[in-house]
């Protein structure tokens, strides 16, 4: 067991854990942000999706040991930054939710492509968004995500 000092959403975090536990744990189950989901548990599906250092990450491999410095953005922590806002906004409005187990790895995803391309072309939405969805809502996230480029002006 080791203790690390993150920052998490903004406030500075104390966990004891071993150091080889992910970051997907640490959040769920020492911070109780349960907002970032287990999907598959090896980096491929996206529900885990989490911003470090303003970078869409995959949590659910990523040894806490790992974060260092570096910020880590949640779900939870999304809305208050400008572009996350919109983007939830966005979401909602397009009514993007089905079953809603990605969703929070969707839009973390989103919002780092928004951040970086404010206005995406199709293709790299297509290219960014690799997250699954076993609802498909996949017309409805790229509408909500071309929604919020508009907004972003």
């Amino acid at each position: 067991m080791a203790t690390y000092k993150i920052t998490v959403n903004g406030q500075r975090r104390d966990v004891t854990v071993d150091p080889s536990t992910p970051l997907l744990w640490v959040l769920r189950e020492e911070l109780k942000l349960t907002g970032t989901k287990y999907g598959c548990g090896i980096g491929l599906c996206g529900a885990c999706t989490v911003h470090l250092a303003g970078e869409a990450t995959r949590s659910c491999g990523l040894p806490v040991s790992d974060v260092g410095d570096q910020e880590v953005v949640t779900i939870e922590g999304i809305g208050g930054d400008r572009v996350g806002r919109i983007v939830q906004e966005a979401w909602v409005e397009k009514d993007v939710v089905q079953c809603g187990y990605c969703q929070s790895g969707q839009i973390m995803a989103a919002v780092a492509l928004l951040k970086v391309t404010p206005r995406p072309s199709e293709a790299d939405v297509e290219g960014t968004m690799t997250n699954l969805c076993r609802c498909a809502t996949y017309v409805r996230i790229r509408a909500a995500i071309q929604d919020a480029s508009t907004r972003l002006i």
